[in-house]
């Protein structure tokens, strides 16, 4: 798996159609809904801690925890300019430890669909489960099937940032819904030449059934499944669901 070094560098440059601040209202009234008004939430694959921060701005303490270094020193530079005492932990998902439990956890943008192996994915949740208090909730999002092999599958995609040039090209392996990603940045030199520099990494999309399964046998309670960030039922050609787990009590 990479370690998104040379990703991170231009991650927000190429995440700038990702709307944070609606992404961070519809989670925050998310954990209001279910119950989870104030308290510790741990915000999983944290990257450069943007949805971390505006979170934590909402009154939640914050703990942010994410496998790449580079990532988290945006995050914690993000933290520092913004005044918030956020605790960011270099963590792979699957080996999470905390020091304590706590009230919800949030995992957004695709991050469980980065762990190719089922096994990886119980852990996680099983992980989820021993911290998470219980009543308290884990919402995530995930790509879906549908969208891994009709919207990503085999096609290629170009982003454009004033720092850098990146052409995304998807490989799907049809019998695990597995998308392998290779991404070449282009830098322009102050010659007017360009470096190429390219990373590489996966993601396996998960039947809703299957993540259903696997978050009752780490004593979660699947109590919703949205069309993405909607209040509406998860549907066949939903590209993104949104999942609600509480943890039994």
């Amino acid at each position: 798996m990479s370690d998104y070094s040379f990703f991170a560098r231009f991650y927000d440059g190429l995440t700038q159609n990702v709307d944070y601040e609606r992404r961070a209202e519809h989670f925050s009234a998310l954990l209001l809904s279910y119950g989870v008004e104030s308290g510790t939430v741990l915000d999983l694959a944290c990257g450069t801690g943007t949805l971390t921060s505006l979170i934590a701005s909402r009154g939640y303490e914050m703990i942010g925890v994410d496998s790449s270094p580079d990532m988290l020193a945006q995050a914690q530079n993000r933290a520092f300019e913004e005044g918030q005492n956020i605790l960011f932990l270099c963590q792979q998902m699957q080996n999470l430890d905390l020091f304590g439990k706590i009230d919800a956890a949030l995992c957004t943008l695709d991050s469980i669909n980065h762990l190719t192996e089922p096994e990886d994915v119980r852990e996680t949740f099983r992980r989820l489960g021993t911290f998470i208090r219980p009543g308290g909730m884990f919402i995530f999002d995930v790509n879906t099937v549908y969208k891994h092999r009709e919207i990503l599958a085999d096609n290629s995609f170009v982003y454009e940032c004033p720092e850098v040039f990146c052409v995304w090209q998807n490989s799907l392996d049809e019998e695990t819904n597995t998308v392998d990603i290779m991404l070449d940045f282009f830098e322009e030199r102050e010659d007017g030449t360009y470096e190429r520099t390219s990373e590489d990494f996966s993601e396996r999309a998960y039947s809703l059934d299957e993540l259903s399964k696997w978050l009752d046998g780490a004593g979660f309670e699947t109590e919703n499944i949205f069309d993405g960030m909607t209040n509406e039922p998860v549907r066949e050609d939903s590209e993104r669901a949104v999942i609600a787990a509480r943890r039994r009590k």
